[in-house]
């Protein structure tokens, strides 16, 4: 059976727990100080800051140097994440926009939210990214459907659609947890306030790790990354402060099934 440990510790003393050098990928998910609730409530924006560079940079060394990291946030907390990231001299990869299709209302005097940002480094050039793992369906169905047949020329070759996908890019359509577990056609409220959708885990997971691999998640919240990587047959250890949200994580990883090779 794929080891899977979720600890009911803080994320600072879970993280002194963990071996330096022995994590592939870590997937945080961290307070954004928007205030959904006690554990995402910060005097203010410094003090938030200041707690993420903290566990940012106890983090790091638990990585591989093939090891990969993401880290979710708003696009204006992923501004600042970013650049200290950068002075760590990880590697950047990509800005990931997450759209959610939330149909949330919109403000009057800005545009509206309806995106969080996912930030995708590395340790080094030499990381895993299973490309072909994670390709998504063509957009423009009836010319990838012509392209089938007799090619594209393109360059002076003649190209053909894959038969997977296209490469997956940096702009995610996912609808949001909430609106995916309607009961009745109504949005009920979940266990946890920003649970993530499991269908983008399971993309991140597949794409930065392969079976046997250890993935870290030190904000395990409702246990999404956990129930993921023991599906997909990776080894996982993760923490979270709640000892409510840990029992509901380890409830989760029991009822998940472990995909066949």
């Amino acid at each position: 059976m794929t080891a899977i440990k979720i600890t009911r510790m803080d994320c600072m003393d879970f993280l002194d727990t963990v071996d330096d050098g022995s994590v592939d990928l870590a997937v945080a998910d961290p307070p954004y100080n928007l205030n959904v609730a006690e554990w995402d409530r910060f005097e203010s924006h410094g003090d938030f800051l200041g707690f993420t560079r903290r566990w940012i940079d106890k983090m790091l060394p638990k990585l591989k140097n093939t090891g990969s990291l993401y880290v979710f946030n708003t696009p204006f907390n992923a501004a600042h994440i970013l650049q200290h990231l950068h002075k760590k001299n990880m590697v950047f990869q990509n800005w990931i926009t997450w759209d959610k299709r939330d149909g949330v209302s919109a403000p009057k005097t800005r545009y509206s939210n309806g995106q969080e940002s996912i930030l995708f480094f590395t340790r080094s050039k030499e990381h895993t990214f299973n490309c072909d793992d994670i390709r998504v369906p063509y957009e423009s169905v009836e010319r990838i459907n012509h392209a089938r047949k007799k090619g594209i020329v393109k360059n002076g070759r003649r190209w053909f659609p894959n038969p997977d996908g296209k490469l997956c890019g940096e702009v995610w359509h996912f609808s949001s947890e909430r609106h995916k577990t309607k009961v009745a056609g109504k949005v009920v409220k979940p266990p946890h306030r920003t649970i993530k959708p499991t269908d983008m885990i399971e993309r991140i997971v597949r794409a930065s790790s392969g079976r046997g691999d250890l993935v870290m998640d030190c904000f395990v919240g409702s246990g999404t990354t956990a129930a993921v990587c023991k599906r997909l047959g990776r080894r996982f250890v993760g923490c979270d402060q709640s000892k409510e949200f840990v029992r509901l994580a380890k409830q989760r990883v029991r009822r998940e099934k472990v995909e066949a090779n």
